[in-house]
């Protein structure tokens, strides 16, 4: 991994926003799907597991059955007609994802690969390959393939509930949103690093329809520098996480979104804890971090991962 490349990855997502929404406009990837869609398992890790639990999520409120499974889970659902399997990773090699794959090869369950490498061992696995179109991240860390998941599995979403929506112009504004970020990464970044910059690491904390941007952050803070850090869901946080601003210096970096957002900052308040949020004016947090359409909340998880991204980077350096 390489700290200089790492940085040249992330000022290159708006340009490759921009192509994937080409593409989107062009075609639509999913189109050789099968009909009779009866159940979604996805399988993956790390960051690709993330963005398939948000895709769940989103999937099951609008009433299919979908799941998302740690590719290294001993077992899940087993092969059957009418399941519709969609294995993640942007190499196309994780050993855990193609030996989970190999359980659903040769069917009856369909499966859908989606990978940033088409040639890769992944796609040769696959029904269906639905390439990712971020580019090669030279730095070594999914950062575009992570943001390009997330836009992919929206068009799913569409695909298989048949709700009319144009993710070009999504992808369009996201890619506005990201620019504005680093475009005016000097008046936020700065203050940023300052106040996240703690001795016992970095929480960060996001809705359940947004965790996949808490759990990423975290991952950047971990993968890059090598800080401590860890994810957690808004509600869930006065249950989990609360303990931890009482004896640490805590610093965390919110999302906000949660009709729970309250409860966890009158936590920080009494405690005296260090809250940067992103998207959003939040009382008494230490700063708030503004972007072009923040107001969106798909805009928000394609884009609002770019801030702990672009910190990650510095303290790397």
């Amino acid at each position: 991994m390489n700290s200089q490349l790492y940085l040249a990855d992330l000022e290159a997502k708006p340009e490759s926003l921009a192509v994937l929404a080409g593409v989107l406009r062009a075609q639509d990837p999913f189109a050789g799907l099968p009909r009779d869609v009866r159940r979604v398992l996805f399988l993956g890790m790390g960051s690709s597991r993330y963005a398939a639990g948000v895709a769940t999520l989103r999937l099951r409120a609008a009433g299919v059955d979908a799941h998302a499974e740690y590719a290294s889970a001993a077992a899940s659902f087993p092969p059957a007609a009418g399941t519709l399997v969609i294995p993640i990773s942007a190499t196309g090699t994780s050993r855990e994802t193609l030996d989970a794959t190999a359980r659903y090869a040769g069917g009856p369950a369909f499966l859908a690969a989606l990978t940033n490498r088409p040639g890769s061992p992944l796609a040769e696995a696959a029904d269906l390959v639905i390439p990712m179109h971020a580019g090669e991240e030279r730095g070594g860390v999914a950062c575009r393939t992570f943001q390009h998941t997330l836009a992919l599995l929206l068009a799913l979403e569409a695909r298989l509930t048949g709700r009319d929506r144009d993710l070009p112009a999504l992808l369009d504004k996201a890619a506005q949103a990201t620019a504005d970020l680093l475009d005016r990464r000097d008046e936020w970044l700065p203050l940023a690093i300052e106040l996240l910059d703690g001795p016992h690491g970095v929480y960060t904390v996001a809705p359940a329809e947004r965790l996949s941007s808490a759990e990423q952050s975290a991952l950047m803070f971990r993968e890059g520098p090598r800080r401590p850090a860890d994810a957690c869901e808004s509600g869930d946080w006065s249950h989990v996480d609360v303990y931890l601003t009482k004896t640490l210096d805590y610093r965390a970096l919110l999302f906000p979104g949660s009709r729970y957002d309250d409860q966890a900052m009158e936590w920080v308040r009494e405690r005296g804890s260090t809250v940067v949020a992103v998207g959003a004016e939040v009382k008494d947090a230490a700063a708030a971090i503004r972007y072009a359409h923040d107001d969106d909340p798909d805009v928000a998880l394609l884009t609002e991962t770019l801030v702990a991204e672009l910190v990650a980077a510095a303290w790397w350096d």
